[in-house]
């Protein structure tokens, strides 16, 4: 026995680090055993459960029947091959619509036969796949979630619309144009590719920073080996007293908040007569694959706090935070109020979540199975590369962000001309090993923060602490931040807190300035002492505004910024401007 041999067990974890971690890159980050643990799961439910077997097949045929017979009644089949009960008054079921927000099948060319039965097939399949991946009794809730997904991903993939010799409309296309269009899509395909080889963007037409974006003047007055801070030059002969810190997320470049002059939220804040900062994120490398949360905050927004207080001294700071910079200026704020709350004037969130618990589709990609696959593809790369995060948001949106801009690229040959929006969404960003480990497992994966278990600097965090004012945005169609999930620091936060509810996504809803068409919101507030509303019921009762959340922001943020006073210099002593913005941090890829 004293003859065997010994291994190293910190050797034997980096071995199978290393195997995880090049599977991983077969899989493209997901795990093999979280997805075969949610389809055995639901396969061995489905197995016993012959009751719910025979329901699927009776509604599969009740839906097959349903593709051909329409609601007004009019058969989908070509005469004379319409089906016994291919009538109005059948046995079929009713034929599955498209979603309000699915234009695949839109076009006059798909209701004429015999397109509409092939996409009054696909739907009813579509139909019958969610029929079959929910309610299953016994299955576990993520599980169920997880199998239901994919299989949206499988029926999203076999669209006919995705289909040259299935979709009527690129037939037209490709015969009116003689087939150049697929020519087109070729060398758009070609050019693609090459693009993502060489790491360059395919179209240099695209709105740049420093020239498009990120265009308000100011200049950078603080820069650490994380972040950069950009104080933005006053547009008003006076300003209000009281300064703001936005804190972006550190998944995005920061200019989202100051995209092109029309709908840049810096430049409306500064045109109104307020001393905005705004925290810079470093794009980090390898070299900074072992920052942590607590680094994110004693070099990010602890460090720019106190940059802001030398500047603008003797002045309560608004704090705003997006996204998962909210989360962070969340967590900053409360650790604040255990010790000095006078130091915030308020605290604002964009789209940020304190309870983790129904985050959204992303949870989707986050149990123990996942996340460890994860940190062990980390390890091995010091990050998490930027084009995988952007495939897992694309997946979320899988019809609108992977396969009509395919279909639109390379079968009709057309390309997007990229807006400030978009070019954004390009410009994406990787994630330090240790922060993306620590962020997923305490916040996402164990729920912390919300439940009292998250330190910084050896104290608990606790929400309840916070006694500044609130101001909470959540947007209606969010798949990163749903508004129900955003709308639970009402149970964790006494404070007065101003909720409200936008038209948009996680970004279009925030990016929404006054003027933008089709804009509306709802707003309710909370006094100290008042009952909690479920949200439900604040959808009754919140009040309805045309327009843009925007100005009443403003206004908000105006009444409990102090009196009008000249504007601060540019920096301070030990805080001299360094360069103008947008800074370097922004620039780097």
């Amino acid at each position: 026995m004293d003859n065997l041999p010994t291994f190293d067990p910190e050797l034997v974890k980096n071995f199978d680090r290393l195997i995880h971690a090049n599977a991983a890159r077969l899989t493209g980050g997901l795990s093999p055993a979280a997805l075969g643990l949610a389809w055995a799961d639901w396969a061995f439910h489905l197995a016993t459960s012959p009751g719910k077997q025979a329901a699927l097949v009776a509604e599969a045929a009740r839906r097959a029947l349903g593709a051909v017979t329409p609601a007004d009644g009019t058969t989908a089949l070509p005469w004379p091959m319409s089906l016994p009960g291919s009538h109005r008054g059948g046995p079929g079921e009713p034929p599955a619509l498209p979603a309000e927000t699915d234009r695949r099948f839109s076009g006059a060319h798909w209701q004429q036969p015999p397109y509409n039965l092939i996409y009054r097939s696909f739907l009813a399949w579509e139909a019958w796949w969610q029929s079959a991946t929910r309610g299953l009794p016994g299955v576990e809730p993520h599980h169920e979630a997880v199998v239901a997904f994919m299989a949206r991903q499988v029926t999203d993939m076999f669209s006919p619309s995705n289909a040259l010799a299935l979709n009527p409309e690129l037939l037209a296309q490709t015969a009116q144009q003689s087939g150049l269009n697929l020519a087109r899509g070729a060398q758009n395909a070609l050019s693609d590719a090459s693009g993502a080889v060489l790491g360059q963007p395919a179209d240099d037409s695209a709105p740049r920073v420093g020239r498009d974006l990120a265009v308000t003047p100011g200049k950078v007055v603080l820069r650490n080996p994380l972040m950069e801070l950009i104080q933005y030059a006053p547009a008003t002969p006076e300003v209000h007293a009281q300064p703001l810190l936005i804190v972006p997320a550190w998944i995005m470049k920061y200019y989202i908040l100051d995209l092109s002059a029309q709908n840049s939220l810096v430049r409306f804040l500064v045109e109104r007569g307020h001393t905005v900062f705004m925290i810079s994120w470093k794009n980090p490398g390898p070299d900074e694959r072992d920052r942590g949360m607590d680094d994110y905050l004693d070099l990010g927004v602890f460090a720019a706090l106190a940059a802001v207080e030398a500047i603008v001294p003797g002045q309560p700071v608004h704090v705003a935070g997006y996204c998962l910079g909210g989360t962070l200026a969340m967590i900053a704020a409360a650790q604040i109020a255990r010790h000095d709350a006078r130091r915030l004037a308020s605290l604002t969130l964009f789209a940020a979540q304190a309870d983790f618990t129904e985050a959204g589709e992303l949870t989707l990609f986050i149990d123990e199975a996942q996340v460890a696959l994860l940190e062990d593809m980390m390890w091995a790369h010091g990050g998490l590369d930027a084009r995988q995060m952007a495939g897992a948001f694309q997946m979320l949106r899988s019809n609108d962000l992977i396969w009509s801009r395919m279909v639109r690229s390379y079968l009709l040959g057309e390309r997007e001309h990229p807006n400030d929006l978009m070019a954004w969404n390009a410009d994406a960003t990787r994630m330090p090993y240790r922060m993306h480990s620590e962020y997923l497992r305490q916040l996402f994966l164990h729920n912390d923060l919300a439940e009292g278990r998250y330190h910084v600097r050896g104290e608990p965090v606790a929400l309840n602490d916070l006694r500044c004012p609130l101001y909470v945005v959540g947007t209606e169609t969010d798949h990163v931040a749903p508004w129900r999930s955003v709308y639970k620091l009402h149970l964790l936060a006494d404070s007065p807190l101003r909720f409200i509810l936008t038209t948009g996504g996680h970004n279009a809803g925030i990016v929404s300035e006054p003027g933008h068409p089709r804009r509306s919101y709802k707003l309710a507030e909370r006094q100290f002492g008042d009952a909690y509303i479920d949200p439900d019921q604040w959808l009754l009762q919140a009040q309805k505004r045309e327009g843009s959340w925007w100005l009443d922001w403003a206004d908000w943020l105006a009444a409990r910024s102090g009196a009008r006073v000249a504007p601060p210099a540019l920096g301070a002593p030990g805080h001299a401007p360094l360069c103008d913005a947008p800074g370097q941090y922004v620039l780097e890829h």
